[in-house]
C-alpha cells in the first residue's frame, strides 16, 4: 500500500500549524484555573493512552504478531509513553525527557512523516494524532504553567535519548531490525538525508539533537544577575 499524502502540501501545512495552536488553545482555556487544568491534563493523557492501545489492537488485528518487527521501540514510542505518564502523574522525571525528546523527535516526524497508507485512512490519522499529541501536550503543560524544565534538564533529556538508543541499538544488533533508523535511513525523505551515509548520519543526528535541545532550553534559562 502506498500513500498519496503530499509532503508540504496544504493539508500537511494545516496539520503542522494546528498542533501548536491546539496546545495554545488548551493552555489559554485553563490558565489560572487549577482544577480545569488538572482535568484537561488527565483527559488528554487518557485520550493519548486509549489512542495508543486502539492502535496496538488495530495492528494486531491486521498484521498479527510479527516479532521482532512491529514493537514499540521507535523514539516516538518512548516519547508518547513519557507524555502519557507525565499527563497522568505530572512527574519531572518523565516530563523533562518527554519535553525535549518528544518535541524534537515528534516534530521531525510531523515535518517529514514516514507514511505508508492513503492520506484519508486510519493509519495516517493515527500517525498525526499520536505525534502531534506529544507536541501539543508538552506545549500545553508549559504554556498552562503546569510544568517547566528544571536547570540542566536538556542534559537529562540527552541522557535518556542516548540510553534508549543504546538499548534499541543492542536489540537491532541481536534481531537484525532497524528501530530508530540506527542501521539505515528511512525510505521516505527525512533530515537524515542531509547527514551523510551510515554511520555518519548517527553523529549528525546526535549533534542536531544537542542543538535542538539547547535552543529549546533557552526560554527557561534564568538571566544572570548584573
Amino acid at each position: 500500500m502506498r500513500t498519496d499524502f503530499v509532503l508540504f502540501g496544504p493539508a500537511h501545512f494545516a496539520i503542522i500549524a494546528a498542533i501548536p495552536c491546539f496546545g495554545a488553545l488548551l493552555a489559554w482555556a485553563v490558565r489560572g484555573k487549577p482544577e480545569a487544568a488538572r482535568r484537561t491534563r488527565l483527559g488528554f493523557g487518557l485520550f493519548l493512552l486509549v489512542n495508543e492501545l486502539v492502535w496496538y489492537g488495530y495492528k494486531l488485528a491486521h498484521e498479527g504478531s510479527r516479532f521482532p518487527e512491529g514493537l514499540p521501540l521507535q523514539l516516538c514510542d518512548l516519547s508518547l509513553w513519557l507524555t502519557v505518564i507525565t499527563l497522568l502523574a505530572l512527574r519531572p522525571w518523565t516530563f523533562e525527557p518527554g519535553f525535549f525528546v518528544g518535541i524534537a523527535g515528534a516534530g521531525m516526524a510531523v515535518l517529514t512523516p514516514e507514511l505508508w497508507a492513503p492520506a484519508w485512512s486510519y493509519p495516517t490519522a493515527y500517525f498525526f494524532v499520536a505525534h502531534g499529541g506529544i507536541i501539543a501536550a508538552m506545549l500545553f503543560l508549559v504554556w498552562s504553567g503546569q510544568a517547566r524544565p528544571r536547570p540542566h534538564a536538556m542534559w537529562r533529556g540527552l541522557l535518556v535519548l542516548n540510553g534508549w538508543a543504546a538499548f534499541v541499538g543492542t536489540f537491532n544488533a541481536i534481531f537484525h531490525t532497524n528501530y530508530m533508523f540506527l542501521c539505515r535511513k528511512p525510505v521516505s525523505a527525512s533530515a537524515l538525508d542531509a547527514m551523510g551515509p551510515w554511520p555518519w548520519y548517527l553523529l549528525g543526528g546526535e549533534a542536531a539533537a544537542l542543538v535542538l535541545f539547547a535552543l529549546m532550553s533557552l526560554p527557561f534559562r534564568k538571566p544572570k544577575a548584573a
